[in-house]
């Protein structure tokens, strides 16, 4: 039987040589769970954004000028399918009600404010939240990619929007067109507090859904955003409300002007047959020459 005796160098060698070891094998093992949970980190919605919409847009008003540009005589709910319901209670539209309760922002709710002729503001309030402000009655909407943030409560003008990119891919055979970049905006708004589908009290309640497409659109030099919103209400429309309206990219935010939700009254007074509304700021139709 033989014994070896280590001396003290050699033992601090091999405890060296362990250490080096065991810290290797710690230090990979790190590295590796960081890449793991990099990997399995989600990217932003700003990251992954089909197309940018930030900046600021101007309305183009060229269709719709009657409901749009005026306030509507009471009772003309021409093209919005509204079922027996509906068209009581937009019959029963009184706008001195609606001002003496404080509901002058009726018509500037989620589902109607796009239609509305105004400017937009988009930008990023965080990675994963698109905020648009708008300037007609300085109204705020918040698209989250992240999910719901309605916890309940009183319904707000703006609703609870819950947004994500679609990418748009075309097929020509078995090949696909168009890259990562390329796509539109979806948005779905629920917990809307009820308002108005057009200044003339033509109703939408709170059981209304909105949803919206947004698309950036390049034609002639200039940059187009088209918002296509389709309302579905169960309470006051017996099928699919469905408009669509364009704004033009501006330079910068000179023409920017917000002002506060506005009553719903015929800018000649309260007692005149003119229905002209009169608000707002919009490109004119004849808006390539511009």
């Amino acid at each position: 039987m033989s014994c070896r005796i280590f001396s003290k160098s050699n033992v601090r060698a091999v405890v060296t040589v362990l250490s080096i070891l065991i810290l290797g094998g710690l230090v990979k093992n790190i590295s590796a769970q960081n890449k793991a949970v990099t990997a399995a980190k989600p990217a932003t919605a700003k990251a992954t954004a089909t197309i940018d919409l930030t900046g600021y847009w101007v309305s183009i008003v060229n269709e719709d000028w009657r409901w749009r540009m005026m306030t509507p005589a009471k009772g003309d709910y021409a093209s919005v399918p509204l079922n027996p319901e509906g068209r009581r209670v937009a019959d029963t539209w009184d706008p001195v009600k609606d001002e003496h309760d404080g509901n002058n922002c009726r018509a500037y709710g989620a589902a109607n404010i796009m239609r509305i002729p105004e400017r937009i503001h988009i930008t990023w309030a965080n990675e994963n939240t698109l905020e648009m402000d708008v300037d007609a009655g300085t109204q705020k909407r918040l698209f989250h990619f992240d999910g719901s943030k309605w916890q309940g409560g009183e319904p707000q003008w703006q609703g609870d929007s819950v947004a994500s990119w679609e990418k748009q891919v075309q097929r020509v055979g078995f090949a696909k067109t168009g890259s990562d970049k390329d796509g539109s905006l979806h948005v779905v708004t629920t917990h809307m507090r009820p308002g108005y589908l057009r200044k003339n009290g033509v109703p939408y309640s709170k059981d209304a859904v909105l949803t919206e497409y947004y698309d950036r659109v390049e034609m002639n030099g200039r940059t187009y955003l088209i918002v296509t919103s389709v309302v579905d209400d169960p309470m006051y429309l017996n099928d699919r409300f469905i408009t669509s309206g364009q704004f033009r990219l501006e330079p910068d935010g000179a023409k920017w002007n917000p002002t506060a939700c506005r009553p719903l009254w015929p800018v000649l007074g309260r007692n005149s047959t003119s229905t002209n509304y009169g608000q707002g700021t919009f490109e004119p139709v004849d808006h390539a020459a511009k």
